[in-house]
């Protein structure tokens, strides 16, 4: 998002928060209800129109967003979506994108009032990973042509009783409603935001083995001490890196692996 859609957004964030912060309001139930409203105006393109056009005023937009919503959802959510439209928004689908991304927020701000957000990203790396080794399964979940009741049932099949409730919604909406975005990149999003409930940035951590319990520690803080922020380690296990570690922090990869050693000074020795 750019200029007016990032400043609407930031704001919705901190309405978005100051609720959920009360504990009246139920975070997983807004959760749903943002995700209602992201779909009807994902479906209903000449309604998002209207209601991001800057001609039309805050308050038509709000009185309309009222009379559509009202008896649909609750005050809670009703009210924070006619916030949303008395911004001004660059493109309207950013409206919908926001309202999407403000759905994963909630529920995953669900977890953290119940203490299950690390086993939250956990979860949803690993599902990821899953994911990325099996290709039959990735098809499965990304077949246009099925229905998303099959991919909501094969999803239960395999998360349910065996991860959170909040990650098999998350995952079962970007599943059945990717809007666009491929697998891996939703996934990588909602791992994103998940590290960001607790101000903390996201390493991928791949060994040739098993990492103990002292040295994700060590490793954990020195992450932390070279970026500034608590870190969250995604660890993973491949043996082809051969020894060592490889991390990555967002576009930055930092290589410690024998493999990779060995691949650099094979490229020096042919240049």
């Amino acid at each position: 998002m750019n200029g007016a859609s990032r400043e609407a957004l930031a704001a919705a964030r901190e309405r978005l928060d100051a609720l959920t912060d009360s504990t009246s309001v139920d975070a997983a139930r807004l959760a749903d209800e943002l995700a209602a409203v992201t779909a009807l105006l994902h479906r209903e393109v000449s309604l998002r129109r209207v209601l991001t056009d800057p001609a039309q005023s805050g308050e038509a937009k709000a009185e309309l967003v009222g009379r559509i919503l009202g008896g649909q959802v609750g005050t809670t959510t009703a009210d924070l979506v006619s916030g949303l439209v008395r911004s001004r928004w660059s493109q309207p689908r950013d409206l919908v994108d926001a309202l999407e991304q403000l759905a994963d927020v909630a529920d995953l701000t669900a977890a953290q009032q119940s203490a299950t957000l690390d086993d939250v990203e956990d979860e949803l790396f690993r599902f990821g990973r899953i994911v990325a080794s099996n290709t039959e399964l990735r098809s499965a979940l990304t077949d246009r042509a099925a229905s998303g009741q099959a991919k909501s049932e094969l999803l239960r099949s395999l998360l349910g009783g065996r991860a959170k409730a909040t990650t098999e919604r998350l995952v079962t909406r970007l599943v059945t409603a990717p809007r666009g975005r491929s697998l891996e990149a939703g996934l990588e999003s909602l791992s994103k935001l998940a590290a960001e409930r607790r101000d903390r940035m996201v390493a991928v951590v791949t060994s040739a083995v098993p990492l103990s319990d002292p040295q994700k520690r060590r490793l954990g803080a020195a992450l932390a001490k070279l970026y500034g922020r608590p870190m969250h380690l995604n660890l993973d296990v491949d043996p082809g890196v051969l020894g060592g570690i490889r991390v990555q922090v967002g576009d930055e990869i930092i290589n410690g692996s024998i493999a990779d050693r060995l691949e650099d000074a094979g490229r020096r020795l042919a240049s």
